[in-house]
């Protein structure tokens, strides 16, 4: 075959204009960088998507959130649920011993945080069938199916730091849910939430080659067995022991009054109407779960929340002065249910 040379001149130009004609080919522009990937903002369920991510556990990051996990950040969902449990093992594989617990608490890793949920929770492990491979992977992928279609989303996946899972041996958690939690030591774990209106669906999953866990925990608030305390009951004990613990239920790890509280607000309210020169220091407390620093400012917002639901109702807000004491002010102990919901509280306390 007879090659051809170009000329100097002509060849060097074709060089110069080849990058020309590449971008031609491709759209002349580069590909948008994905706006939804991390970026440090808020966590959002779609910057967590991880199904083209190698398989490989040791190629995993730590986590897949960004820096600070938000709730908020997950959309609510509608999606047609059945019954508690909500979600079934694929016929491949065969659960171990089941367990529900009527109301419990369990932590889920978010990626930057544990974040300790109070509920009904299911727990049980599982492996393959006789007949069946176990493969991690599969089961991952099966699990994320049901997420989707319940309208919920990935938080977390990525082995846990082992300061963090310190907090599975609190309170007896790592001996109840020992089949459930998984080998979460050794093995990477994955975070599913489902946010409903009344309620989230968390999802805890850990697997290695030959067995995995999981754990499903649908939050609802602890109901107090203690009374209201109408307003007389409030200024009497305020005038012996100038305070008084009041349980006013919050949503689960944050500052919102649920509506069942509200009876017992207008009672502190009576009672600020009543005298009106009564001042009164608003304390919010916590029980010793989690990380203390997040425990310090959830009760300072729930404190400040009930000097918001006061003034809301024509209390001058003057009067008020919200504090937050996290977990360092016990008055019952941490290490049963009963105890850890009298710790929960927001005392009123007399102002010198």
């Amino acid at each position: 075959m007879k090659r051809i040379t170009l000329p100097r001149a002509p060849r060097a130009i074709l060089v110069a204009l080849l990058p020309f004609a590449l971008a031609a080919c491709s759209g002349g522009e580069p590909a948008p960088a994905d706006a939804d990937s991390p970026n440090g903002a808020e966590v959002g369920a779609d910057q967590i998507d991880r199904d083209d991510a190698p398989s490989d556990h040791a190629a995993e990051p730590a986590s897949t959130v960004s820096d600070r996990f938000e709730i908020d950040s997950v959309p609510v969902s509608d999606a047609s649920l059945g019954a508690f449990p909500y979600f079934a093992l694929p016929p491949e594989l065969e659960s171990g011993e089941e367990q529900t617990f009527k109301f419990d608490h369990f932590p889920f890793w978010v990626g930057d945080r544990m974040v300790w949920v109070e509920g009904r929770i299911y727990s049980a492990g599982f492996t393959g069938t006789d007949d069946q491979d176990f493969s991690p992977l599969a089961v991952r992928r099966n699990i994320e199916s049901m997420i989707e279609a319940a309208g919920g989303r990935k938080i977390a996946e990525g082995r846990i730091p082992p300061a963090m899972t310190e907090q599975y041996e609190e309170d007896d958690v790592a001996i109840r849910y020992v089949d459930g939690k998984g080998d979460v030591y050794n093995e990477p774990a994955s975070t599913y939430l489902v946010r409903r209106a009344d309620r989230d669906i968390w999802v805890h999953l850990s697997t290695n080659n030959i067995f995995g866990g999981w754990i499903i925990a649908e939050t609802q608030a602890f109901t107090p067995t203690a009374t209201l305390l109408p307003a007389s009951e409030l200024k009497q004990q305020l005038d012996t022991a100038g305070k008084v613990a009041l349980q006013v239920n919050f949503a689960t790890d944050k500052a919102e009054i649920l509506p069942e509280s509200q009876p017992q607000i207008e009672q502190v309210v009576q009672l600020l109407k009543d005298d009106p020169a009564l001042e009164l220091s608003i304390n919010g407390h916590t029980d010793d779960t989690g990380d203390a620093a997040h425990n310090r400012q959830l009760s300072e917002a729930r404190a400040a929340s009930v000097v918001a639901a006061l003034a809301a109702q024509d209390i001058d807000a003057e009067r008020l002065d919200a504090n937050g004491f996290g977990q360092d002010q016990p008055v019952a102990d941490n290490g049963t249910a009963e105890g850890r919901a009298k710790n929960r509280r927001v005392e009123l306390v007399k102002a010198d």
